[in-house]
């Protein structure tokens, strides 16, 4: 057990390295293989301790970055995460019972991903094998296949190479098909595109106006913050004014370029205007509001015409658990982890399912980690979206890999749904992705700067749109029936051998005892 367990603390810290910054994807299905054969063979009530070792190992190096809103907070989170993976290992260890058991243990672990990350009973999406593959021939498989997808092939994958180390020497040909074929139909989409339609065009400008000081604290000069936005709006005006640059259709501004609420400040709702009225065009503004309730915020993007003022807006859909609500709140948590009282309020979470519709365009907004989730961007797509709209902050973590992790996200989803990504950061990372994932305008970080682009515009929705979610409660419910027979077929078994042991025993010849030992001894 104690080797079993470090191996897969190890190798828990080895799948971290598949993202940002060191980028290593080939690891994922040799982890994935290590988790699996460090949890197999193990009895149920054990297997957990293998699966939260590599757990541990996993989010406490992949979210390192969280060490900046506090030790406490990360090793909470991370905890938190880890713990999922100790849940999935029994599960893996009783399904491994089965024939075929890489299928059923890839379920497995989609449906540990599904519930880690999707928002229901998991804390936040980062870490999803899918999630390293963006600078992969397997990328061309997101839009067939989505993210759940890709995950399920790639845990396949690996499930299969333990399948091979276990039994490949006996079965060779078995063991290539388990690898071969999943590994297959991962690359077999790089010959090929999905055929996503056209709808025209649309001319973008995306602020990025930085942060003051050394770019971490938003809130310690926010009106600062919202003024070197407006000032960047201004100065574009003034470019287009005298044919410098082209005129936008719409302009977007980042998550928290107003960290107030710019209905009762009169100066951040000035700023506005002011910015508005020089542009002429609607700017997307990203903005902190009072929600209904005097202890509850809203993250929000507002469409702001220059004529008609705030209108349309879409809040955000998954808050930050210990960053921008607080679980439990009068709790354990609240008790033991005192950098959470930096946390006032709780941010209440937003509930749309259709795109904004920004002059001409319809838009799929996202902010900041809602980009990590599946339904706001399945939502506002099936309902007719032609374009992404990614509004971040991440200025906590300038200093530190998140933005790169985020970014590859950004990414991904640009694939996945067959549209242009822009992506509105206030200090980084800002920037416009095409359709095939590629990064066709960036901005350097810590700068104030315009991107402007003049960007496709598609309809109709992918495979990996479309089913792609489906696939990870599809896999929970496989995963679910999947131990229930292991559990009934182990149970039957052994109910099988008690009744075999016990009629041997009972058709067992007496030999009657020698003459001379007749007595019975007690």
């Amino acid at each position: 057990m104690l080797l079993r367990t470090s191996v897969a603390l190890v190798a828990g810290a080895v799948l971290a390295l598949a993202f940002e910054p060191f980028t290593l994807p080939f690891v994922v299905p040799v982890c994935i293989a290590a988790y699996v054969l460090c949890v197999r063979g193990l009895a149920v009530r054990r297997a957990w301790l293998p699966g939260l070792a590599f757990g541990v190992g996993f989010m406490f190096v992949l979210i390192f970055w969280m060490r900046v809103v506090g030790y406490d907070a990360w090793v909470a989170l991370a905890t938190l995460e880890a713990l999922f993976y100790g849940a999935l290992g029994p599960v893996v260890a009783l399904v491994g019972r089965l024939r075929a058991w890489p299928l059923w243990t890839a379920a497995a672990w989609v449906a540990c991903e599904y519930f880690r990350s999707s928002g229901v009973t998991g804390w936040m999406p980062w870490g999803r094998v899918s999630y390293a593959m963006v600078d992969t021939p397997v990328a061309a498989a997101f839009p067939w296949l989505g993210g759940n997808g890709v995950s399920l092939l790639l845990a396949v994958v690996g499930a299969g190479l333990a399948w091979a180390v276990l039994q490949g020497r006996d079965h060779p040909r078995a063991a290539a098909a388990w690898i071969a074929v999943p590994a297959g139909l991962l690359l077999a989409p790089s010959f090929t595109t999905y055929p996503i339609g056209s709808d025209g065009t649309a001319t973008v400008a995306a602020v990025q106006g930085n942060v003051p000081g050394d770019g971490s604290d938003i809130l310690a000069d926010f009106r600062q913050v919202t003024r070197n936005h407006v000032d960047a709006t201004v100065q574009l005006a003034a470019d287009v004014a005298a044919g410098r640059a082209e005129r936008p259709d719409f302009v977007i501004w980042p998550e928290n370029s107003t960290a107030v609420d710019p209905f009762s400040d009169r100066e951040t709702h000035a700023g506005i205007e002011e910015a508005s009225a020089a542009i002429g065009v609607p700017i997307l503004v990203g903005a902190i509001a009072d929600g209904p309730e005097p202890d509850q915020v809203l993250n929000q993007g507002i469409v702001w015409n220059p004529v008609t003022g705030a209108g349309d807006r879409y809040t955000k859909r998954h808050p930050v658990a210990m960053g921008e609500y607080i679980p439990f709140r009068n709790g354990l948590l609240t008790r033991f982890v005192s950098r959470l009282a930096l946390v006032p309020r709780d941010m209440s979470a937003g509930t749309r399912t259709t795109p904004l519709r920004i002059a001409d365009t319809l838009v799929a907004d996202a902010i900041c980690f809602d980009v990590g989730y599946d339904d706001g961007f399945t939502d506002q797509i099936d309902r007719g979206a032609q374009l992404v709209v990614v509004q971040t902050s991440n200025a906590l973590f300038i200093h530190t890999d998140q933005i790169q992790q985020q970014f590859a996200m950004s990414r991904l989803r640009a694939l996945e749904t067959g549209r242009t990504v822009v992506v509105a950061s206030v200090n980084g990372i800002s920037g416009v992705i095409a359709p095939d994932g590629s990064v066709v305008d960036r901005a350097e970080t810590r700068t104030t700067s315009v991107l402007l682009d003049t960007v496709p515009l598609a309809r109709g929705v992918t495979p990996g749109t479309r089913f792609g979610p489906a696939l990870g409660w599809i896999s929970a419910a496989v995963a679910l029936v999947a131990a229930l027979v292991a559990a009934l077929v182990g149970a039957a078994s052994s109910r099988r051998t008690g009744d075999v042991t016990y009629r041997r025993r009972r058709s067992e010849p007496i030999e009657s005892p020698p003459a001379e030992h007749t007595e019975v001894s007690t």
